[in-house]
């Protein structure tokens, strides 16, 4: 069995209990070396095989994998932050299917809610946003033409840009361009949950300098979005005393 497993954001105890317990219990453990704390290896076995896939392409983690099953192993897949949001995990899903080799997935923290919890954020207040896009810059990758940064910044929505903070320039020009005004809020959040962590406030005209200024240049997450200065926002409806749920009924 292969278990798919989201290491969290970076804080070795923002691992789920589930997947804790999954890699307490792994014969086999493959594991995303250069983003995953390493840390979290110490819930693993003593006896636990343990495998960097930083350094191993696509085929070499298959190939542990089915060497494991073969020999009767239970494998956790150890991914960073949650594996559904740039994981690259259908592609090894794909492959088990043809294999006939059983998994699943449990999920973990991403990076923007550990950099939302670090600014103490919320990414949808009324009348300011009630959405969230997560997204990237295009860089040596594309993405699709209707998911380009200029597009999406049109909906002025609260904005988690995660893989892009080497092309800062790039993304401001593009954000601009979409519709954001210069002075919209935005935020740049260094390594969120680690003992590292560090987080600027600043604006979309100015996310270049922060980061010039701060010497960050990956392992960064950026918001944008009028929720970051949580301003001009209206209460929730949810606890508005004249409004009515299956709970609690109207109070005058």
């Amino acid at each position: 069995m292969v278990y798919f497993v989201g290491a969290g954001c970076g804080a070795p105890d923002l691992i789920t209990v589930r997947g804790k317990n999954l890699l307490e219990q792994a014969d086999v453990i493959i594991y995303a070396g250069s983003l995953v704390n390493p840390e979290l290896l110490g819930y693993a076995r003593k006896d636990a095989k343990v495998y960097n896939s930083a350094y191993m392409t696509l085929e070499e983690v298959l190939a542990v994998i089915e060497d494991a099953e073969k020999e009767g192993l239970n494998t956790v897949r150890l991914h960073t932050g949650e594996p559904s949001i740039y994981g690259a995990v259908r592609e090894q899903m794909d492959r088990l299917d043809d294999l006939g080799i059983a998994y699943e997935s449990c999920p973990g923290v991403s990076a923007c809610f550990g950099a939302a919890a670090g600014l103490n954020l919320e990414f949808t207040l009324p009348e300011v946003s009630q959405t969230l896009i997560i997204t990237r810059q295009e860089g040596k990758t594309g993405v699709p033409d209707k998911e380009k940064i200029r597009s999406l910044a049109a909906h002025q929505a609260s904005m988690a840009i995660y893989l892009s903070v080497g092309m800062l320039d790039t993304l401001r020009e593009n954000l601009i361009a979409g519709g954001y005004s210069a002075d919209t809020p935005a935020a740049l959040i260094y390594k969120a949950t680690w003992p590292e962590e560090r987080s600027f406030v600043c604006t979309v005209d100015t996310l270049p300098l922060v980061a010039k200024e701060n010497h960050i240049s990956k392992t960064a997450m950026v918001l944008v979005g009028q929720v970051i200065a949580h301003s001009n926002y209206a209460r929730s409806r949810l606890y508005a005393p004249d409004f009515e749920t299956e709970y609690r009924r109207k109070k005058q």
